[in-house]
């Protein structure tokens, strides 16, 4: 039997997430405090004294998107203004110290693994881990297999784990049916929700059940972490026999920089460390799913509060004797962005006074994209789901929410609208050198005393507030994913139903660089510019003044260094040595 790929990677651990300290947040706040207020002055002076008549359409397109990127800047600014973990406590004995009802007996907990059409060797070590979980005391688990495939193999399995094996004759709703058709099948008061590679910690429960002594509290929501991430290969690896010179040249670079580490960008710390955490602080981070556990009663109360009013009769949840007549409803919303969504509608509902928390530590270990298809998948979906929810249950315009949380939401639609300007501000510079104009009527001067203390201050919050995590991450990210969000906004706009395909767990090869269509067409447009501006200047052919030659071409160069450095999801591909057959049968 052929070794999975991702053994090699068994031994990793997962980080430890340090609070942010005082002295930090301190600099971080007057850092961010500096750019807002540069970029204001920025935005003033532009609109007041440098949009250029002789362009102005493309002098306005151009200060918009510019616009538009710095309400975005000063929006995650309070997405992430402060931390405010949530104090942890220690997992309820009884279950009066957790709000249930009733007072006497043990504490149940339901894990659910939910499994479509992945591999006995990706879903196996999932249940195992699930069965090795420290129990605390008076608590009792039981663990289910979840199978939308209906697969004979996955009977086999969930028997040798000792595991309750579900499956389904449909598979509507897909993985929110999927959790649906689990919820109508058990009765634990807490239930865990894992994807098919969700390795559960041994401290899971310990560690997230002692939220749950606060009765309002609705879910507890861990980061995910990807054990599995291609660590790349020193520099040196690359050069079998350099020379003496470019070995000394080699021993030069620091010890970080690693070809084909993270090739898809898929460290998701930056999310969870510093977005997910700080939303925290105003009970706005939002479910992700995976290594998730939920209190049932606000589950289903918050499902009943979505029904009709006959509905009411159940919502004594402890009491109800038959929970598959509650199938009309949809405990978790039948959508792309199931778990984004039933978060969207458990924050509004102010009356039920449902709290979420956001737990800082890796309690599970899961499996990344290991493909340009896999990748592209998953993004598809986080796309697809939040610009369906935006256009058509748009939370900020939900009267019950609070305005904090409301920002919070507004602060991932931007996120992902950025896709429709980022292209403009990337393009600018390859306009000006092309066509000799400039959006800008200024001196080079004035120009640079207003944009530098704006960038310089800005790059120096973002530092700070980052906490060591790489600054670069996100640019690369919301480059490499223009043709993906892009399609993604256009497919919502026509009203295309959304698909719920899973992310594919096995390496595979080819069909890369469809995925990034756009960033490569923005990538030759730069590169022509430049060669053609720079042409014209040698050969003595009006074009731009100096200054603002070498202004437009160091910024079109920046832009383009950019692109070709998110194109690396295309051109990475996993090395036989680790693959082996599966990466070439796939």
């Amino acid at each position: 039997m052929t070794k999975p790929y991702f053994a090699d990677f068994e031994s990793r651990e997962p980080p430890h997430f340090a609070p942010m300290s005082a002295t930090r947040e301190r600099l971080w706040h007057f850092l961010a405090g500096c750019s807002a207020i540069a970029a204001i002055v920025y935005l003033n002076w532009r609109w007041r004294e440098s949009l250029n008549p002789d362009a102005i359409v493309f002098s306005i397109l151009v200060a918009s998107a510019e616009t538009l990127l710095i309400f975005g800047m000063l929006l995650f600014y309070f997405d992430i203004w402060k931390e405010g973990d949530t104090p942890i406590q220690t997992a309820p004995r009884r279950r009066s110290e957790a709000g249930l009802a009733p007072a006497t007996g043990p504490i149940c907990v339901d894990i659910f693994v939910t499994t479509y059409n992945e591999d006995p060797e990706v879903v196996g070590p999932t249940l195992a881990a699930a069965n090795a979980i420290v129990i605390p005391d008076n608590v009792r688990t039981k663990l289910f297999l979840l199978d939308d495939g209906d697969r004979s193999e996955m009977v086999r399995l969930a028997s040798v784990h000792n595991a309750t094996y579900l499956a389904r004759n449909d598979n509507v709703g897909f993985k929110a049916g999927n959790l649906r058709n689990g919820l109508f099948h058990s009765a634990g008061d807490f239930v865990v929700i894992c994807d098919a590679d969700t390795r559960l910690k041994p401290t899971f429960i310990t560690n997230t059940m002692g939220y749950f002594r606060d009765a309002q509290v609705a879910w507890v929501q861990t980061p995910h972490w990807f054990y599995d991430i291609p660590d790349g290969q020193p520099p040196s690896h690359f050069f079998t026999r350099p020379s003496g010179r470019m070995t000394r040249l080699i021993q030069m670079l620091p010890n970080q920089w690693r070809i084909g580490r993270d090739p898809f960008l898929c460290d998701p710390s930056v999310f969870f460390d510093i977005i997910q955490r700080r939303r925290n602080r105003n009970q706005s981070s939002f479910c992700c799913g995976a290594a998730s556990i939920h209190r049932r009663e606000a589950v289903f109360s918050n499902a009943i509060e979505r029904k009709v009013t006959a509905t009411k009769a159940h919502s004594d949840l402890h009491n109800c004797p038959n929970f598959p007549s509650l199938a009309g409803m949809q405990p978790f919303c039948f959508h792309v962005s199931e778990d984004l969504y039933t978060s969207m509608l458990m924050h509004e509902d102010q009356g039920a006074g449902w709290k979420s928390v956001y737990h800082p530590q890796v309690e599970a270990k899961m499996l990344s994209p290991w493909s340009a298809r896999a990748w592209a998948v998953q993004r598809l979906k986080y796309a697809g789901g939040t610009f369906d929810l935006m256009m058509h249950d748009n939370p900020v315009f939900r009267s019950q929410m609070t305005l904090k949380t409301k920002l919070h939401y507004l602060a991932t639609f931007w996120s992902y609208l950025t896709v429709l300007w980022l292209p403009i501000v990337l393009l600018a510079p390859a306009i000006s050198l092309l066509f000799a104009v400039s959006p800008v009527q200024a001196p080079a001067t004035t120009f640079f005393i207003h944009f530098l203390p704006m960038i310089i201050f800005a790059e120096l919050a973002l530092s700070v507030s980052l906490k060591g995590h790489n600054v670069q991450v996100g640019r690369l990210t919301a480059l490499a994913t223009m043709s993906i969000q892009f399609k993604a906004f256009l497919q919502s706009i026509l009203g295309k139903t959304a698909h719920f395909p899973p992310t594919p767990k096995s390496p595979m090869l080819g069909e890369s660089w469809r995925y990034v269509r756009l960033p490569i067409a923005l990538s030759l447009v730069l590169a022509v510019a430049i060669a053609t501006a720079l042409m014209k200047a040698a050969l003595g052919y009006e074009s731009l003044s100096l200054p603002l030659l070498i202004v437009n071409c160091f910024w079109a160069s920046y832009n383009l260094l950019l692109l070709l450095t998110s194109l690396r999801v295309a051109v990475w591909k996993p090395s036989d040595s680790v693959v082996g057959p599966l990466a070439k049968n796939a």
